[in-house]
C-alpha cells in the first residue's frame, strides 16, 4: 500500500503537466512502487501466494503500459524505463 504523501509525491515527479493522473508514466510509476513494496514483502512471507498473484497481475499491466509507451514514443519510453530504475 502507498502512503498518500508518496503518491502525491510520485504524481508531482512523474507528471506531464500540472493534474496529470493518467499518463503512462504515471501509472508506470505507481505500479513499479506498489510492485517494489511487493518485492519486500515477500522477503519475510515466502508463502503468501494470493499476494504472489496480485504482484503477477500488477507487473503484466506494468508490462502492457511500457510496451504501449515503446510503441507509441520511444524517447519517452527509453526516458522512463532509466528514471525508474528498471531492467530492460
Amino acid at each position: 500500500m502507498i502512503s498518500t504523501a508518496r503518491k502525491a509525491e510520485l504524481l508531482r515527479e512523474f507528471q506531464l503537466k500540472e493534474g496529470d493522473t493518467g499518463s503512462c508514466e504515471v501509472q508506470t510509476a505507481l505500479l513499479t512502487e506498489r510492485i517494489n513494496g511487493l518485492t519486500g514483502h515477500f522477503q519475510t512471507h515466502e508463502s503468501d501466494h494470493a499476494s504472489r498473484r496480485g504482484l503477477l497481475i500488477l507487473v503484466g499491466k506494468r508490462r502492457a503500459l511500457l510496451d504501449y509507451l515503446k510503441r507509441e514514443d520511444e524517447a519517452r519510453y527509453q526516458a522512463l524505463v532509466q528514471r525508474l530504475g528498471i531492467r530492460r
